[in-house]
C-alpha cells in the first residue's frame, strides 16, 4: 500500500499549549483547504492543557470523574482520552487520496511510527490484537507480569483527508488517567518514558518522530 509521497509535508511546533477548540478548528480549516487543493499536507506537534476528551464510540460510563478536568466530544475515533502536559500530540492532516485510499493501512502506519520513534529510546513496543494504540510489556512484579499503553491513537476521515492522530507519553501526570477508563480499557493500565525509567525531552522525541515520519511517509518542509 502506497503511503509515501515525494510532495514535502508541513512540520510545525508549537512550544506553548494549545487550548484543544482552537486546535479542532485550526485542523478543520487546513482539512478543508487540503480537500480543496489549496492547502499543503500538515503535521502539527504540540501539547494541550490538561483535559479529557470524549471520541465517537465514548460510553458514559467510562468518565469516573466528570469534574475533575475538563471534557471535550471530539470527531476522532476512539473514546475517552486524557492529554496534558508532558505528552507529545501529532496530528496528522494527510491526503489519503494520495496516499493509497486505505484507513486500516494508515492508522496501522501510524502505530508502526509509533513503534519506531520508541525504539530510538530502547523501548521495546507494540501491537495488540483487538486494542487500537501501542503497548509496552511492564516489568515482573512478584512473577505476575502485566502490559500498558504508552500511546494512543485515534483519527477522523473527511473527504478522504486524515487529522487528528496520536499522543505519546512522555512524562504526564498519569494520576490524570485515573479519571476515566482510557479507551475504555480497564484490564491494563497506562505508562510512559519516564515511568519506564527513559529520560527524554519533547524535542528528542520529536526528532525522533520527525526521523521516522519521513521513512514512511516522505520529506517535510
Amino acid at each position: 500500500m502506497i503511503l509515501f509521497s515525494k510532495t514535502p509535508v508541513h512540520w510545525q511546533s508549537s512550544r506553548a499549549p494549545v487550548l484543544y477548540p482552537d486546535a479542532v478548528s485550526a485542523m478543520e480549516d487546513r482539512v478543508a483547504g487540503i480537500a480543496s487543493g489549496s492547502a499543503s499536507e500538515h503535521v502539527w506537534i504540540l501539547e494541550h492543557p490538561a483535559l479529557y476528551t470524549a471520541g465517537t464510540s465514548a460510553d458514559a460510563v467510562d468518565l469516573i470523574e466528570p469534574e475533575r478536568l475538563p471534557v471535550f466530544k471530539t470527531g476522532r475515533g476512539g473514546q475517552y482520552t486524557y492529554h496534558g502536559p508532558g505528552q507529545l500530540v501529532g496530528y496528522f492532516m494527510l491526503d489519503l487520496k494520495k496516499r493509497g485510499r486505505d484507513v486500516r493501512a494508515f492508522v496501522c502506519a501510524l502505530e508502526q511510527l509509533v513503534i519506531d520513534t520508541l525504539a530510538d529510546f530502547d523501548v521495546v513496543a507494540e501491537r495488540r490484537s483487538g486494542r487500537v494504540g501501542v503497548w509496552v510489556n511492564m516489568p515482573d512484579v512478584k512473577g505476575k507480569r502485566s502490559e500498558a499503553k504508552i500511546a494512543a491513537i485515534g483519527v477522523r476521515i473527511r473527504r478522504w483527508v486524515s487529522y487528528h492522530g496520536i499522543s505519546i507519553n512522555i512524562n504526564p501526570d498519569l494520576s490524570h488517567f485515573t479519571g476515566i477508563v482510557p479507551c475504555g480499557i480497564r484490564e491494563h493500565g497506562v505508562t510512559s518514558l519516564e515511568a519506564l525509567g527513559h529520560k527524554a525531552s519533547m524535542q528528542e522525541v520529536e526528532m525522533a518522530l520527525k526521523r521516522n515520519f519521513k521513512k514512511t511517509f516522505g520529506p517535510i518542509s
